[in-house]
Formats: C-alpha cells, sequence, structure tokens
C-alpha cells in the first residue's frame, strides 16, 4: 500500500524545469532540462493518498490504476510499473509529453495541496522502462486468418493497430504521408514531441508483426470499396483534418495560411526533408488566429524561425488561474495555463476578433496599391495577387445569454506579412470515402457510428477524431484501444480486448 503520511512529509510539487529561453529557441530539441526519471519522482510519487475513490481514474479516458503504479514508482519497482501502466496505455512517452493531465485535475489531494505529479509519474516509468530494456515487443501466440486495415497512423489508429496485431490478427497501417504517427510527425513540433519517440514505437510495432504502408493516400491510390473488398475489416482513423476558416473581407489575399500548411513544413525542415507549401515565418511580422494548442505551437514555431514579431489573437477572455465556480473539482477545468512557447515571447491579445484583412497589390508589375479592410483596391479584385499587410481586429465583450458584441471604436490593425489560422478543425475529410464507400455522418459532419464503433457500412469501422471530433491524444489512445475490441469481437463473435471508453462517452466537464 502507499505511505499512508506521504501528503504531509511532502506538500509541495517538484516541477522539473525547463531549458533556458534563450537556449532553447536556437534548435528544434527538447524544451525540457529535465523530463522522466529524477532524484526526487519517488519522493513525490509518495504524495498519492491511494484512495478508496480514486478519482484521479474517472478523468483519465484510458482507466490508467492510477495509485497502483503511483506507488510502484514510490517503491522503486520500475518493471511492475512499466507492466501495469502498459496494461492500460500503448504510448505513455506521448501522454506523458503532450496530454494536458486531466487525471491531475481530478486528484483528490489537488483538493487543498497541488495534486499528485501523474503524468510526471508517467514520463519516469516509461522513461526507466526504456533504459532497463522492459519494453520488449508483444507478438500474438497465434495468428487469425483474418485481415484488417487501418486507414490513419495517429494516436487512435496506431493504438487500435497495436491492440490487433497482438490478438493475432493481420493488420496493415495505410498512411498518406511520407513517415508514420499522423499529426504527431508533422503537426506537433519536434520540440514538444522528439520524433525518435515515435520511430521507436513502430519499431516494436513492426516487431510484433504490424505492416506499415506510407505514402499510401486512400480513396486515390487505393479506394476505399477496394480496400473494404480486400479486407475482413477496415478502421477509419483519418484524424479530423478540416479546418475552420475565417472568412472576412481580404482573405484571398497571399500569405494568409492555415496553421495546419505551416507547421507541417516547419518539421519537414527540421527531419531534412523538402517543405510542401513554402511557408517560412523568418524576418516575417506574424499574427495568429487561435489561441489554443496549435496556435501555440504556431507561436513557438515562428520564433524558433526567426520572425520580426508573433501577435495571438484569442477571441475569448483569457482563462482564470483558479476553478470557477461552474468548474467544480473534479471535472476539468479551463484555467490558464502558461505554455512553453507562451513563455518564450510574442504578444496574446483576448477578447480580440478578426474584421478583416489589409493588404498591397501590384499593379502593371511596379505600382503598390493600398487595398481596404474589404481587400479590395480601386479596379482590382484580392484574388491571391496581392498579399496581407495587416490584421484588422476590434475588441470584445460580453453580451447577453453569453453572446459576443464589438466595441465600437476600438478598431485597429496589427501589421502582419504572415497570418496563419489556428481557429480549430470542423471534420474528417470524407469526400473520397462518401464517394467510395458512402458513410453516413453526424450533425457535425463527422463519421456516424453505433456503439460498437460501426459505421453503415458492414466491417467497416471509426475512431479518434474522425468519428469523435477533435480531442486530446489521451482520448485517441482510448478510442483506439475500444475500437480495437469492437473489431476483434466482430470479426471472433467475442473479445478479450479491453474497451475504456464507449463511443458516447464525454470528458468530465460540465
Amino acid at each position: 500500500m502507499s505511505d499512508p503520511k506521504g501528503f504531509l512529509k511532502v506538500r509541495t510539487r517538484h516541477e522539473a524545469q525547463d531549458r533556458p529561453v534563450a537556449e532553447r529557441i536556437r534548435d528544434w530539441n527538447d524544451v525540457h532540462a529535465q523530463s522522466g526519471f529524477q532524484p526526487w519522482t519517488q519522493e513525490q510519487a509518495s504524495r498519492c493518498m491511494d484512495c478508496g475513490t480514486p478519482f484521479c481514474m474517472t478523468g483519465c479516458p484510458l482507466g490508467n490504476i492510477i495509485p497502483d503504479f503511483n506507488d510502484l514508482v514510490r517503491q522503486g519497482k520500475w518493471e511492475e510499473a512499466y507492466q501495469r501502466l502498459s496494461m492500460t496505455n500503448n504510448f505513455p512517452e506521448v501522454t506523458g509529453l503532450i496530454c494536458p493531465a486531466p487525471c491531475e485535475q481530478a486528484c483528490v489531494l489537488g483538493i487543498h495541496q497541488p495534486p499528485t505529479m501523474i503524468k510526471a509519474d508517467e514520463q519516469a516509468i516509461i522513461d526507466q522502462a526504456w533504459k532497463l530494456d522492459y519494453v520488449k515487443p508483444m507478438p500474438p501466440q497465434r495468428l487469425s486468418d483474418m485481415t484488417i486495415a487501418i486507414v490513419g497512423s495517429g494516436p487512435a489508429g496506431l493504438a487500435c493497430a497495436q491492440q490487433l496485431t497482438r490478438a493475432g490478427h493481420t493488420v496493415v497501417v495505410y498512411e498518406r504521408d511520407d513517415e508514420i504517427g499522423g499529426l504527431m510527425r508533422y503537426g506537433i513540433p519536434s520540440f514538444k514531441l522528439d520524433k525518435h519517440l515515435i520511430d521507436r514505437r513502430v519499431r516494436q510495432m513492426e516487431a510484433e508483426g504490424t505492416v506499415f504502408r506510407t505514402n499510401m493516400e486512400i480513396g486515390k491510390d487505393v479506394g476505399w470499396d477496394e480496400l473494404r473488398s480486400r479486407y475482413d475489416a477496415v478502421v477509419v482513423a483519418i484524424g479530423s483534418r478540416v479546418p475552420r476558416d475565417v472568412t472576412v473581407p481580404g482573405r484571398g489575399l497571399d500569405g494568409i495560411h492555415f496553421a495546419m500548411d505551416f507547421l507541417p513544413d516547419a518539421n519537414r525542415r527540421v527531419e531534412g526533408k523538402e517543405p510542401i507549401n513554402g511557408i517560412d515565418a523568418k524576418g516575417r511580422r506574424v499574427v495568429i488566429i487561435g489561441g489554443g494548442d496549435t496556435g501555440s505551437d504556431c507561436l513557438g514555431t515562428a520564433i524558433r524561425q526567426g520572425a520580426t514579431s508573433v501577435t495571438v489573437l484569442q477571441i475569448n477572455p483569457q482563462e482564470p488561474t483558479e476553478r470557477p465556480d461552474n468548474q467544480p473539482w473534479p471535472t476539468y477545468a479551463r484555467l490558464y495555463q502558461p505554455t512553453t512557447s507562451m513563455q518564450e515571447g510574442g504578444t496574446y491579445e483576448y477578447n480580440t476578433d478578426t474584421i478583416s484583412f489589409t493588404g498591397i497589390e501590384d499593379v502593371a508589375g511596379s505600382e503598390r496599391v493600398t487595398l481596404d479592410d474589404t481587400g479590395l483596391a480601386s479596379g482590382f479584385a484580392a484574388d491571391g495577387s496581392g498579399h496581407v499587410t495587416g490584421v484588422k481586429v476590434v475588441d470584445v465583450s460580453g453580451g447577453k445569454d453569453g453572446g459576443r458584441g464589438h466595441v465600437a471604436g476600438t478598431e485597429r490593425v496589427i501589421d502582419a506579412d504572415l497570418v496563419l489560422i489556428s481557429t480549430g478543425f470542423l471534420h474528417p475529410d470524407t469526400e473520397s470515402l462518401l464517394d467510395q464507400l458512402p458513410v453516413d455522418l453526424d450533425g457535425r459532419g463527422n463519421v456516424a457510428r453505433n456503439p460498437q464503433f460501426e459505421t453503415n457500412q458492414d466491417g467497416v469501422f471509426v475512431c479518434g477524431d474522425a468519428g469523435r471530433g477533435q480531442s486530446l491524444v489521451v482520448w485517441a489512445i482510448a478510442e483506439g484501444r475500444s475500437c480495437a475490441s469492437a473489431v476483434d469481437r466482430f470479426l471472433q463473435g467475442a473479445s478479450e480486448l479491453p474497451a475504456p471508453i464507449a463511443t458516447t462517452q464525454k470528458p468530465m466537464r460540465l
């Protein structure tokens, strides 16, 4: 059992240190100076109270057995801790780095002290497991004669593939990019998630029997209907990558891009590859519309590329530093938590809405005409031949019934040579899927599924953001695991694979 007085002996958290800002913005390496096992890790783990009702587990969609592995960390029993953690989490090195840790917000100790360092314990466990060679391939003891195609190699697709491979099925993962990982590979910057962590897991999965096919866009290189005819089951794990646009005057100007056109280019450059879209923030005045995680990633990336200035616009007010009354423990509260990128520079403007883009347009090869806030110059349309020079914004105030209103007289223009739109995602890109293997969509444009993760097409399943909508990596892994259980049951009539969540389960929020 845990130390019953641990939380009384150690009352504070010992947060891991980050590298100095001046040093880390010069490279693309991990921002953390300390991660994984540290001299104080076991002492911190002793703060876990092993509660009779472990609310931390309700905050984690994976159902991680948190009190158990916390106590094993306290005792330094690393192999047992790894075995316990890997029972529920396929990729703790990923969640330990980029998950916002809803488990910690549900920690009972967090009611009156800083919560237990659950996320750091995950990092320590997997760090020690790799170091001590506990992580081994787990090929199945016997093979079935069933074949499964999984389209998409993000966390949901990879978790689903690993579970089904270990159950004895032949699994082939198709990825349209040149390397495996989805947005973990080309969306999340390397300074947040080192790509060797993905490579290491891919090698393990290959040793277990999973087959990977890159540079294969289903619907183009191979039809969805053809894929279904080849395999006993197909899993759609294509993510939710259709971006939400900002439809205001001047949107057609050059220099305005979606975040997911910008970030993959940066990751490709870091890996020594040619960028696809040719977007670079060096020497640019950058404005980022949208202040979520993706906006923060754009901020850190633009700073490292040598942007002259970076301004992040957020239509919402800054989050509170303490739980508001309508987000009580143990729900997940949206609190102000500065990211490492926010600590590196840039300016955040809250309660700010974009109303138009301004720009210049070349006329007759030399003359430059200033475009007004409609994006037009006299006789010339902003059809892409002009270039953005600014973002016209206005302050926002709260309106009736939670609505927002523009504050008259606060209009202003923020200079910009490069604008990155980071306002979230609408739904998965299902155009070719609907043409070739028509599936039903829900009201938000996601692929509809029943409680068994099945679409209306026999033998076709969906998991991750493609079915749930944009969510956290921890939810994607849980979706992949549950979908694997459903596919296994469909193929064999029963399954021993765990199913941590249901399709209807939502994050623990009000």
